[in-house]
């Protein structure tokens, strides 16, 4: 594909294009429910909630010692439930090796650093309007972070 905005993921609402929000920031994170960083939730749901020009993506992703065992719809209503989701979450995807969903692919390859493999959960790629994309690390990255790039 030509760029990032070419990409979809699929939701239990439906495909969303990332076409649409070509002129907002894009922060797409892989999410995990059973995982010590889980309580990113809340800073993400914070900064949904803080910065309208800002469309927050989970990933829900297995790979990391299976942290996150549960199907889309359980998934999806622990988010809501314990956290106050409200951003979309996508159909639970690989983000690590030759099964790493097509998006997840093209945002390793394309970021600034590039990424050869997700470090853990609550990994972060931040797409810029224009298509920059910056990658931020599970472990060393909090929220705070991220909302000073934007």
């Amino acid at each position: 594909m030509s760029d990032v905005y070419s990409y979809s993921l699929e939701t239990s609402k439906g495909e969303l294009k990332l076409a649409d929000y070509k002129d907002k920031n894009i922060l797409i994170v892989n999410v995990a429910s059973r995982c010590g960083l889980t309580p990113q939730y809340k800073d993400l749901q914070a900064l949904s909630d803080n910065y309208p020009q800002l469309e927050i993506v989970g990933q829900p992703c297995n790979q990391f010692k299976a942290q996150e065992p549960g199907t889309d719809d359980e998934i999806l209503q622990f988010c809501q439930m314990k956290y106050g989701v409200t951003f979309p979450i996508a159909r639970k995807g690989d983000v690590n090796g030759p099964q790493a969903t097509p998006l997840y692919q093209y945002l390793k390859s394309h970021s600034e650093p590039p990424v050869h493999d997700i470090d853990w959960n609550f990994s972060k790629f931040l797409v810029k309007p224009g298509g920059k994309i910056t990658w931020f690390p599970a472990r060393s990255t909090k929220v705070a972070d991220v909302e000073a790039a934007l």
